[in-house]
């Protein structure tokens, strides 16, 4: 049964590292698309 527990745990962490990873790069490269488009 603690496999089960530990293969959720495994997957919920990796899951939000890579949430945490791409989240500000997506935020980062939305922006500078707005600005870009903006100055022109």
């Amino acid at each position: 049964m603690w496999v089960i527990f530990l293969e959720a745990g495994v997957a919920l962490a990796l899951l939000l590292i890579i949430v945490w990873a791409t989240w500000p790069k997506r935020r980062d490269a939305i922006t500078r698309e707005g600005n870009k488009s903006r100055d022109e």
